[in-house]
């Protein structure tokens, strides 16, 4: 089995989808692994190390493409990459399949087995291969380092001849894994924490990390894979009720609030920032998908009334170096997981494979209804 890393293109994209650690591991398996010069420079990872873990050295993405078996990626393909692919290659990584049936149309059409990281799902078995939450992570730790940059006040109470100065209040929107680490770091930080969730069960969670856990509590809000369903005009009122008082004597506000393959749900109005603090910050973990707050903007900081609005891009690419470290242990742990000795297994009737696995044998699979795809893509649904 080949296996190919190549350096990432992407705008900004500092990871790389396998370091050394891996190339050795796969290498003791009696793989070989064709690196691109320079792949992990981003993440601090040299060519160096790559060659000392059995890594073989290439100079240009091209010897990559057309010789691998096994292409491991964090960001998706471009059109320009797959063309370069041998028919019955397989790509793994995040490949945003939700949003981009384009793309899984050409995967398919090239005769890919591309496998999406991003719908591994959240069971037992599966959590040593959860991007998800490995990556949201390092984007709730990113985050609020971020607030605190920009914020107007310092995090922790001081005693000081110059007199006490009282903790920031930050609120964290949504209690998921960024949430909590979220949490957890402005607590180290020194502040006074609130963690707003609608479902009742992280409730303890909340305040196991020493926050106040503040939120309207909803029956049968939570979906099987963790994830809270949409909720219906009557409670989107409900919350924003609350979280109009919440959120104005906030310091801080951090959201993270999002529904897979959906527009990210709106919980922060305009007029909400309008009446907070001048000083305070608002970072949106969202922005990528929408938007928890009203005037987030993908990649700017907008400010209303005095108040900073930080849309954030690729948070965990802020933190390249462990963000590259455990999303390549993701991909270990699903290789693992489908690797023989004859290769790879593709068992589209695995509770983990068939879920993740979005093009095979020129047919793209729908795992769900929100894949829209074009009338003539060869579909398959996958049950």
């Amino acid at each position: 089995m080949k296996v190919g890393v190549v350096r990432e293109r992407a705008l900004h994209e500092t990871r790389v989808a396998v370091v050394p650690e891996t190339v050795r591991k796969l290498c003791d398996h009696g793989w070989t692994v064709t690196v691109e010069r320079g792949a992990g420079e981003g993440a601090h990872f040299s060519d160096e190390a790559y060659a000392n873990a059995g890594a073989e050295l290439v100079g240009t993405e091209a010897e990559v493409l057309a010789a691998t078996d096994l292409l491991l990626m964090v960001r998706p393909p471009s059109e320009q990459q797959i063309a370069q692919l041998r028919p019955g290659t397989t790509i793994v990584g995040l490949l945003d399949p939700l949003r981009s049936p384009d793309l899984l149309y050409l995967l398919a059409q090239r005769q890919l087995t591309a496998i999406a990281m991003e719908l591994v799902p959240r069971i037992t078995r599966a959590q040593t291969m959860d991007v998800l939450s490995s990556q949201a992570t390092v984007a709730g730790y990113r985050a609020v380092l971020l607030a605190a940059e920009a914020c107007g006040r310092l995090f922790p109470m001081l005693m000081t001849a110059a007199g006490t100065i009282a903790p920031a209040r930050v609120l964290v929107l949504g209690a998921g894994v960024a949430g909590l680490q979220a949490i957890a770091t402005a607590r180290r930080l020194g502040a006074v924490v609130q963690g707003y969730d609608i479902r009742p069960a992280v409730k303890e969670q909340v305040e196991s990390l020493g926050a106040t856990y503040v939120g309207v509590q909803l029956a049968d809000i939570e979906t099987a894979g963790g994830y809270a369903r949409e909720v219906s005009a009557e409670e989107q009122n409900r919350q924003r009720e609350q979280l109009a008082a919440l959120v104005r004597e906030a310091d801080v506000v951090i959201s993270t609030a999002q529904v897979p393959g959906r527009k990210a749900p709106l919980l922060v109005t305009e007029e909400m920032v309008s009446r907070m603090k001048p000083g305070a910050v608002v970072v949106d973990l969202a922005a990528e998908s929408g938007g928890n707050c009203e005037v987030t903007r993908l990649g700017e900081t907008v400010v209303v009334n005095g108040v900073k609005v930080l849309g954030p891009a690729n948070l965990p690419a802020g933190v390249p170096t462990h963000a590259s470290q455990m999303y390549s242990r993701n991909l270990a742990a699903l290789l693992a997981h489908v690797r023989t000795e004859q290769g790879l297994q593709i068992d589209l009737s695995d509770e983990i494979t068939g879920v993740c696995c979005v093009t095979h044998g020129g047919q793209v699979r729908v795992t769900d209804g929100r894949i829209p795809m074009p009338d003539s893509a060869p579909i398959a649904v996958a049950v």
